[in-house]
């Protein structure tokens, strides 16, 4: 724990929402209240201040679901978690530790997922979200992990390409509606060439400012201990992409053997760096996952934790 004012923030808000700071700007909030079916983060914030994403597709009013980056899935024993219509809801339950430090900011809470008609849970999921920065331009990642335990002794997350972490980019630096690209780790480029291939990660990038010339983007990166592999990917030029590992199979989550997901968005300036990419992909490969523990200082009930 940091005391006095730490270089990086977990700041909470009024109206349920969590504002991560990096010296006291915001670059990310985590939205939490019951205005939607389930949590997301939104805005997510360039080093220019743009919005590298946004709520909602930029031409189909019937695709609202899409909330900027958002835990969803289409078919939890059939039940959709995906959509808006079906009644299954997704909810935070509690927070468990908001941690401030120089090098990076921590977050970590318990959402229910309920099927709309049952008010016991059908899956818990513990969510640790890790905000650090990178060098002195505003660049910075964003990881995001997650244990998805069912209530009973199994619960099966059935084939979809409809799951389970989902990015909706800015209508200015999606393919169809802002020229921006779409690449990936494999040298493709484009919906075509990347939907339903196996890649390390997936960047999106693109125009930020009248002038035409900042660019900026979002690269996904899948950790190769997420089952599923070789996970496809669910992209589409209309501006979102989705590691989806049920895309070829269904997966099972057991009280023994819980279901773990890591997954690691790097906030850039300029437009795809495959070299740089590459080097964060084999550093977050290699990174230990991080656990929530009980914390034995007074005052402080959980922390969040990363072995060596």
């Amino acid at each position: 724990m940091s005391k006095g004012v730490p270089r990086c923030r977990v700041v909470p808000l009024s109206n349920h929402q969590v504002s991560f700071q990096i010296e006291r700007n915001e670059i990310l909030r985590w939205n939490h209240g019951l205005d939607y079916p389930r949590p997301c983060f939104f805005p997510v914030i360039a080093p220019s201040g743009a919005y590298l994403t946004r709520m909602g597709h930029p031409g189909a009013p019937n695709h609202d679901h899409h909330q900027s980056v958002w835990f969803a899935h289409h078919k939890v024993l059939g039940i959709d978690f995906w959509g808006n219509t079906s009644g299954a809801t997704i909810r935070q339950q509690q927070w468990l530790a908001y941690e401030d430090a120089d090098d990076g900011c921590r977050m970590a809470v318990v959402l229910n997922w309920l099927d709309g008609h049952d008010p016991t849970a059908l899956m818990r999921q513990e969510m640790l979200c890790e905000v650090r920065p990178i060098g002195n331009e505003g660049e910075y990642t964003i990881e995001l992990q997650s244990v998805f335990l069912p209530l009973a002794d199994m619960l099966e997350l059935q084939q979809t390409n409809f799951g389970i972490l989902a990015v909706r980019v800015a209508r200015e630096i999606s393919g169809y509606f802002g020229g921006g690209a779409l690449t990936n780790s494999e040298g493709a480029k484009g919906e075509k060439q990347i939907f339903g291939k196996a890649a390390r990660w997936v960047d999106y990038s693109g125009v930020t400012d009248s002038n035409k010339q900042q660019i900026e983007g979002i690269a996904y990166f899948d950790h190769p201990a997420n089952p599923g592999q070789p996970t496809g990917w669910h992209v589409r030029e209309d501006g979102w992409m989705c590691a989806s590992p049920t895309m070829n199979a269904s997966l099972i989550t057991t009280n023994s053997t819980p279901l773990v997901l890591r997954y690691l968005l790097y906030i850039h300036s300029g437009p795809a760096d495959a070299k740089r990419f590459n080097q964060i992909a084999e550093a977050f490969s290699t990174s230990k996952p991080m656990v929530i523990q009980k914390c034995p200082a007074p005052h402080i009930e959980h922390q969040i934790h990363r072995p060596d």
